[in-house]
């Protein structure tokens, strides 16, 4: 009599094994055979995304960054050339828009036109156009010729203030075609002057 209770006692437990085991696999599901495996729909928008991403790389100097690029442009070179003018080497006051080679270059261009005695006379009529010629990637910096075209009225004077060039009366038309550089991986969103092109 107690063998038939503790077979019946183990078909209970059994049942109740099943029933639970049953229930668990409605509620967590079971294995399909996709486990770790990326479906093709999923696969072609991570495709669609890496492709976004290079093409944001490629616009990061699109129309609206040309535009701001020029307005800043425009502001630096008349800056410059007016610094330049000075006697005093007030060329410094720009070194933050200048890269070391033209710093150092309008550095001893002053201190040769100080030891003749000269000074130089600027006056900055305007800019009749600035044009984006050419811009290049190299590396992490991006590279942008500009071609500008410029009204100014210039003469270098000697201790004297005699007239050595130019003429303090006449508006002559300069055209320049200047290199600006700036390291796009930086937050600094400033440019400087990397080289003068003749």
């Amino acid at each position: 009599m107690n063998y038939s209770f503790e077979y019946i006692d183990v078909i209970f437990l059994a049942m109740v094994a099943g029933f639970i085991f049953l229930r668990l696999r409605n509620i967590l599901g079971k294995r399909t055979g996709f486990e770790g495996k990326i479906p093709q729909q999923f696969n072609e928008i991570l495709e669609n995304t890496k492709v976004s991403k290079v093409e944001k790389t490629n616009q990061e100097f699109d129309d609206r960054a040309q535009k701001e690029f020029l307005n800043g442009a425009k502001i630096a070179y008349e800056t410059i050339i007016t610094d330049f003018s000075d006697n005093d080497n007030k060329i410094i006051s720009s070194k933050s828009l200048l890269g070391k080679k033209i710093y150092d270059q309008f550095k001893q261009a002053l201190k040769e036109r100080n030891e003749k005695g000269h000074f130089a006379e600027i006056t900055f009529v305007g800019i009749n156009s600035a044009i984006i010629k050419e811009y290049k990637r190299i590396d992490k910096f991006l590279e942008v010729i500009v071609d500008f075209t410029a009204e100014v009225i210039t003469c270098i004077k000697d201790k004297e203030k005699k007239i050595v060039s130019g003429d303090p009366d006449k508006i002559i038309k300069i055209y320049d075609t200047w290199v600006f550089s700036r390291d796009i991986s930086s937050k600094n969103p400033d440019w400087q002057l990397v080289d003068i092109l003749k």
